[in-house]
């Protein structure tokens, strides 16, 4: 799923935690604010596909597609798109803008994938690895289902924005979670990521066996200064998101090499 807004502006504790991260309940709202807002339409997605460049004619899984924005802008620069994510009311949406274009799938993505080994040349997971205490088992699946030499191009939570959405500051060496409601359209929910230092993500992917090709903290475009002068003075000077791009080495031939 991708980060709806800016956190910093919807941070507060909520009463009630025995349903988090509930997309079902709040999906239609979501996928409003996340059509136009400036931290997914112009920041988040427009630095994916920097990141992924020219994907004509490439097989490509969109891992926690919510309701498919990311998964669109791919098919519409060529790409053959499959989009899963756990969610069936964020699924539903997606159907509506993608039509039959792009096969999607309600999976989980603690649980195996539906795919052959290799299935795919890339993978895109838009700010969804934060929502796992344990990255371990879906990177193994992730790499798993990407083809020799394919690519992993991820976003997350900055690791040092995390460490800040706690007082007393949690240990920042240590995988913890931290819970906050999201609000918008006037409608609250209650949500709970993981965060985990940096060091801890790049031993995930390595023990998964990708190799690190970039990190990236990229910069707004240009454009958004028009748009969202005082967010693209924020974008410009504050951590907000990290990105990754990590591959399966060229000579694997299998999930165990």
């Amino acid at each position: 799923m991708e980060r709806v807004t800016d956190v910093s502006e919807n941070l507060a504790q909520s009463a009630d935690r025995d349903q988090v991260n509930d997309y079902d309940s709040f999906a239609e709202a979501y996928a409003a604010e996340n059509e136009n807002n400036l931290v997914n339409a112009y920041y988040e997605r427009p630095a994916m596909l920097a990141l992924a460049g020219d994907v004509a004619g490439r097989r490509i899984l969109d891992a926690g597609c919510g309701s498919g924005p990311l998964s669109a802008a791919l098919r519409d620069r060529g790409a053959v798109v499959t989009g899963v994510d756990a969610s069936v009311g964020m699924l539903a949406l997606a159907r509506r803008r993608l039509g039959d274009d792009v096969a999607l799938h309600v999976v989980d993505l603690s649980d195996r994938l539906p795919f052959a080994d290799g299935a795919f040349d890339d993978v895109v997971a838009s700010l969804v690895l934060h929502y796992l205490e344990d990255w371990g088992p879906t990177l193994a699946e992730l790499r798993r289902v990407l083809r020799p030499g394919g690519r992993l191009i991820a976003s997350v939570d900055h690791p040092f924005v995390a460490y800040t959405f706690q007082d007393p500051r949690p240990d920042y060496f240590a995988t913890t979670s931290y819970t906050f409601d999201w609000t918008f359209n006037g409608q609250s929910a209650p949500m709970r990521f993981w965060r985990k230092p940096l060091h801890a993500m790049t031993d995930a992917f390595f023990t998964a066996g990708f190799r690190l090709s970039l990190i990236s903290e990229p910069q707004p475009d240009p454009a958004v200064r028009e748009l969202f002068p005082d967010g693209f003075h924020d974008l410009s000077t504050k951590t907000t998101f990290l990105f990754f791009v990590v591959e399966v080495p060229p000579s694997a031939t299998g999930s165990d090499d």
